[in-house]
């Protein structure tokens, strides 16, 4: 078994890449959730930007003359 894990005295450069392997792996599983909240968080702060707008415009009195 430790013959395995020593990889034929290649096990420092073997060992390294399976870790960055699993780590791009890993990243390109959690990037389109992380992506997918960030943009659903900056619709709903425009949406409430623009209803908060839409408010002011249609609570202004009008202007007397």
């Amino acid at each position: 078994m430790s013959s395995f894990f020593a990889m034929g005295g290649y096990a420092a450069y073997i060992w390294p890449a399976y870790a960055v392997f699993f780590i791009v792996l890993i990243a390109d599983f959690i990037a389109p959730s992380l992506r997918r909240r960030r943009n659903l968080r900056e619709l709903r702060s425009r949406l409430a930007r623009q209803t908060a707008r839409q408010d002011r415009v249609t609570r202004t009195p009008p202007a007397s003359s």
